[in-house]
């Protein structure tokens, strides 16, 4: 027998052995690694901040002062409701114009220029203002853009006479919306709209919290321009009344802002509800209100959408 075939039973032995060995050796431990679990980063959620402007005539020039300060950090509201003279900076926010076009509208409006007085005591009329040149004047500064077209989403809150009933107007003639939510009983006349009498909406919502809500508000910034009766020094009968409108309006306030979730009160003083020449004033009065509330606004803001 030839040497190569009597070695292939020792290769064959010496297979099986080096087998066996290797399947009995130890592999060597490797220590587990730690993977960190992923954790998915919280996304702040969409949170919709509505803008409620309250009545109270002259003193609503405040409202262009929250603005401007609210653009300047960045706040800039989804929604805008207004009442009485909250709608009337409403309505032209809502329409494009920000902070600082508002504030050089107020300082050009000719008071004269929304002023159209009748004479009650020789027709059969409502009010010694009839509103339609503030009609006029929210509608040519806007270009006639109805409510439902505007850049913000925006409603007037105005008040059925006969039923006593809150209407939120969010549709048709922007100028009639704003006349009507601004016609303060005994001062203008009351508003016909499809057969309904409509006076100002600060009889049933002051600052219309409820109603910025309503269209979809998470978050309410609400501003209170309302006079403090104790304040007032009643010189005529227009201010008699815008004084009694500021009484009546208080216990409805006091319920209402409960909602907001940010409550701006301007520190207007004495600054009565015809007085026009203050309203620089005014409008720094508004933005020192808004800066003083700027980090609770943004705070609340982030909690709110952290949520």
């Amino acid at each position: 027998m030839s040497l190569p075939r009597l070695l292939q039973p020792l290769s064959l032995v010496l297979c099986v052995l080096l087998a066996a060995c290797g399947s009995n050796s130890i592999a060597p431990q490797v220590p587990p690694v730690a993977v960190a679990p992923i954790v998915q980063p919280k996304v702040p959620k969409p949170v919709k901040i509505g803008l409620a402007l309250g009545g109270g005539a002259a003193r609503g020039f405040a409202h262009i002062g929250v603005i401007k300060a609210l653009e300047a950090q960045g706040i800039v509201p989804d929604i805008v409701v207004g009442t009485s003279a909250g709608s009337v900076v409403g309505a032209l926010y809502a329409a494009g114009n920000n902070g600082f076009a508002l504030q050089k509208i107020a300082l050009q409006m000719d008071e004269a220029a929304i002023s159209d007085w009748s004479v009650p005591f020789f027709a059969k009329v409502s009010g010694v203002l009839k509103g339609e040149a503030i009609q006029n004047y929210v509608n040519k500064t806007i270009r006639n853009v109805p409510i439902e077209k505007l850049k913000i989403p925006f409603g007037a809150v105005a008040t059925d006479l006969n039923s006593g009933a809150p209407i939120l107007f969010r549709r048709g003639n922007t100028g009639v919306a704003v006349r009507a939510s601004s016609a303060v009983p005994g001062v203008f006349q009351s508003v016909n709209i499809g057969g309904h009498l409509y006076v100002d909406g600060g009889l049933v919502s002051p600052v219309p919290v409820r109603f910025a809500h309503e269209m979809g508000a998470d978050f309410v910034i609400a501003v209170n321009i309302s006079a403090s009766p104790e304040a007032q020094a009643a010189s005529s009968s227009v201010d008699v009344l815008l004084q009694t409108f500021a009484i009546m309006g208080q216990s409805i306030n006091s319920y209402e802002l409960k909602d907001a979730d940010i409550v701006i009160r301007p520190d207007l003083g004495a600054m009565k509800g015809n007085d026009f020449a203050a309203r620089n004033t005014a409008i720094l009065a508004g933005e020192q209100a808004a800066m003083a509330q700027m980090a609770a606004i943004k705070k609340k803001l982030k909690e709110k959408r952290e949520e």
